[in-house]
């Protein structure tokens, strides 16, 4: 069974049990919540989202259309935990490389905080304004992200393509 379809199973297999923030990230820049839609391979999920990010530590809680947890992904330091429903908890140093090897591609974690903020992470990357003055497109580490919807100066809307993955974004709540 392909990685992303034994995810969903998991998820399906955890039940209504939705987790709960463990750590709260000191100094919390943002918090947000939302939902996705990602496809890669053929295969499709959607799920909702709830991300804590902090300078020193971040949190991101990932549930099933009908609130069952899927995974957590936290960072403090330079180690990240992926837990899953079993539970099962995988480790790395790196969010893009864990993720690649626990759900079978990469999530763009280490770019995605500055991307929902409607501005490129650090390092070379290509952007286009819209006449608004707000950001309508990027380009950056492979992945092409495009603005589809902003309610005030926050993106709402935004849809995520690295070759072979499409990632949805909605963020309903900003705190």
């Amino acid at each position: 069974m392909p990685r992303l379809l034994g995810f969903a199973a998991a998820l399906f297999l955890a039940g209504c049990a939705e987790p709960a923030f463990l750590v709260a990230p000191p100094e919390v820049e943002f918090e947000l919540s939302g939902r996705f839609a990602v496809s890669h391979r053929g295969e499709a999920n959607s799920g909702n989202l709830t991300w804590r990010y902090g300078a020193g530590a971040e949190e991101l809680l990932i549930t099933s259309p009908l609130g069952q947890g899927l995974a957590r992904i936290a960072r403090a330091g330079g180690e990240v935990v992926l837990t899953t429903p079993e539970p099962r908890e995988y480790r790395a140093a790196d969010a893009e490389l864990l993720t690649e090897r626990v759900l079978g591609f990469r999530l763009p974690l280490a770019g995605l905080s500055d991307w929902v903020r409607a501005r490129p992470a650090p390092g070379a990357a290509q952007t286009r304004y819209d006449a608004e003055g707000r950001l309508a497109e990027l380009e950056q580490a492979g992945w092409k992200v495009r603005y589809l919807e902003y309610e005030g100066k926050r993106p709402s809307r935004m849809r995520l393509h690295y070759p072979g993955v499409d990632l949805r974004l909605a963020i309903t709540a900003w705190k």
